[in-house]
């Protein structure tokens, strides 16, 4: 099954010819490249022509599955905002609201005496700090992957943190200082979080400024070592600030804006924190079609601040694109939740009047392509979000399988689903080795560590939902290496096959959560089917080629001091691999670049001598 291809001319027969910016995205919504247009319809066009395209922009094209524009008021405002926006966004008609989940947020247990950050979703019942909220999961990974890299603080499970005897894998790539092994002081690190804290808090030129202070009393006390440790943090901060996206003054703002359309509505939340855009989400709520914009924020505000459990953050200031007859009595009941007053302003200048602008042009824009394309969702990823209890629908899904034959030539196997199915430029597969044979689970281990040590080092995407061919054993072998290697907000689901290995009978072992069985006709199951099979396939292909590689290989091809010419010599003197190994020392020594000694060397190991 090829992959589909984007649809560019339906995109571009609805896209508008005013300026903007143009985000393009590969099939993992990650933002492949970021441009400025005059005439968004124009610029993203030249993109798809069929002539006078270079080998860059054709590879650039060819990775290409969405598009998403932010539309501005003059082709200044698109330069401005260029650098500006956030690079992680999910494509807008794909997000559909759901009240009973909550965004993410960083999380900081500041009362434990080496404090720890990590991913956090839902009410905030622990002690500690709060940071976000985020757009998506993958908005706190990378911010969380950023603070690992600069301030090196730690992300473990407290579990894993009081159980160490020797540093781990993140300590060895420079991602934390080691304080489960007291490698570093609780001051120092006390230092290291207050500015990570400082960062999170919009504070990063004040961070900056500290370390280079500290650069430079170090290099004047002549440790050069710790010197060179702050002048990194400082070269990193630099490059981070450059992608920061500073939009307008300070302030902790959501941006809220309805767009009304025939078929359909778009709600767009813009979240501003610190002054930075953080990003925008946005909803697409079923609506009577006789309901104006000022009503549909008037049914949106309270389901999406009051409704419990939401542990959303209210902000400071709500500003929105309609009046609301209800706005103070919507304030009162606000400011009574957060503690603290808050207020909706319907009617604004400055900068939150571009805000709303900004917000308006894209709600237009993204109820646009919603419309255009919702008939091509995909309604089997819409019923695996359902089917798992997932907030937002799955982008990327990722499935392993192990094949050997009695333990030989075990090979694992990685494949990649997108919303337009199989990803196979990302299928990968393992050749293991190093374990006993036939063990499957040492096999599944050693599959899963290697790949994902590469992702967590930048090599590679993260999966929304990581399924395991195998029951509870292969799904318990997973959890482990996500916990060595602290990877959090993926979902992992073992798919074990049912007592009479039955397609339609499959178990569903969730972390976490309940075992799931799914009826037969399930779209979602037939999703996972899809998947496993897919997995499958590519590990016995890939297990029969090396051991087919592995039974065809020439006795010459792990013989020391025999490379690739001496090879060939010895095949074209003999005739073939055979008669080498029935020469004697002598004929062998014969061929030409083979001395005396290493023809001994070869015949003894030709005759295991």
């Amino acid at each position: 099954m090829k992959r589909t291809e984007f649809d560019h001319k339906s995109f571009l027969k609805n896209l508008t010819s005013r300026p903007g910016v143009y985000r393009m995205l590969d099939a993992a919504n990650d933002v492949l490249y970021v441009g400025k247009a005059k005439n968004l319809k124009n610029r993203v066009s030249s993109y798809f022509r069929s002539t006078a395209l270079d080998s860059k922009t054709l590879a650039l094209v060819s990775r290409i599955c969405d598009v998403e524009v932010v539309v501005t008021a003059s082709e200044t405002e698109a330069l401005l905002l260029e650098q500006s926006l956030i690079k992680e966004l999910k494509p807008p008609y794909n997000i559909v609201f759901r009240d009973d989940k909550s965004y993410p947020y960083i999380y900081l247990s500041s009362a434990d005496e080496y404090p720890r950050l990590a991913f956090h979703r839902g009410a905030k019942k622990k002690k500690g700090k709060y940071f976000g909220p985020f757009p998506s999961a993958y908005s706190v990974r990378d911010s969380l992957n950023i603070l690992q890299k600069v301030f090196r603080v730690r992300q473990c499970e407290d579990t894993f943190f009081r159980n160490r005897s020797r540093p781990c894998l993140q300590y060895q790539i420079n991602r934390c200082s080691g304080p489960c092994c007291d490698l570093i002081s609780p001051e120092e690190y006390a230092d290291d979080v207050q500015h990570a804290v400082m960062f999170l808090e919009g504070k990063s030129n004040t961070v900056l400024e500290d370390y280079a202070n500290k650069m430079d009393e170090a290099s004047a006390a002549l440790q050069f070592e710790k010197a060179a440790h702050y002048r990194d943090q400082v070269v990193h901060l630099r490059k981070i600030q450059e992608q920061q996206y500073v939009v307008g003054k300070q302030g902790d703002i959501d941006v809220m804006v309805a767009k009304k359309a025939p078929g359909g509505v778009c709600v767009l939340v813009m979240f501003i924190r610190g002054g930075r855009m953080l990003g925008n989400k946005n909803f697409f709520p079923s609506t009577r079609l006789n309901e104006d914009e000022s009503q549909i924020l008037t049914a949106f505000i309270p389901q999406f601040y009051l409704s419990e459990p939401s542990g959303r953050e209210i902000p400071k200031e709500i500003v929105v694109n309609a009046k609301l007859g209800d706005r103070l009595l919507f304030a009162d009941a606000l400011s009574a939740k957060s503690g603290r007053k808050v207020k909706i302003a319907d009617q604004v200048r400055g900068h939150r009047k571009r805000w709303i602008n900004i917000a308006v042009t894209s709600a237009e824009q993204a109820l646009g392509s919603h419309l255009a394309n919702r008939n091509n969702i995909g309604k089997r990823f819409e019923a695996l979000q359902e089917a798992l209890q997932l907030d937002a629908m799955p982008q990327r899904l990722e499935c392993f399988d192990v094949s050997h034959s009695s333990g030989e030539a075990t090979v694992a196997s990685c494949v990649v689903f997108d919303t337009n199915g199989p990803l196979k430029s990302d299928y990968r597969r393992f050749n293991i080795d190093g374990i006993t044979p036939g063990d499957d689970y040492a096999a599944m281990s050693q599959a899963l560590k290697r790949r994902y040590t590469r992702i967590k080092k930048g090599e590679g995407l993260l999966p929304d939902v990581l399924f395991i061919d195998g029951g509870k054993g292969q799904l318990h072998e997973a959890e482990k290496i996500m916990e060595e290697l602290q990877i959090v907000g993926v979902t992992l689901v073992g798919v074990a096959k049912g007592p009479t290995r039955k397609a339609g009978l499959e178990r569903l072992f969730v972390s976490g959560g309940p075992e799931i069985h799914l009826p037969p006709a399930h779209p979602g199951l037939h999703l996972i089917q899809h998947i496993r099979d897919e997995s499958h396939r590519f590990a016995i292909t890939a297990h029969r080629s090396r051991r087919g590689k592995k039974r065809t290989q020439s006795v010459l091809e792990n013989i020391d001091g025999v490379g690739p010419k001496r090879r060939r010599a010895l095949l074209r003197h003999f005739g073939g691999s055979k008669q080498v190994q029935s020469a004697s020392m002598d004929e062998i020594a014969r061929v030409e670049s083979i001395s005396e000694k290493l023809a001994e060397h070869i015949y003894a190991t030709l005759h295991n001598g």
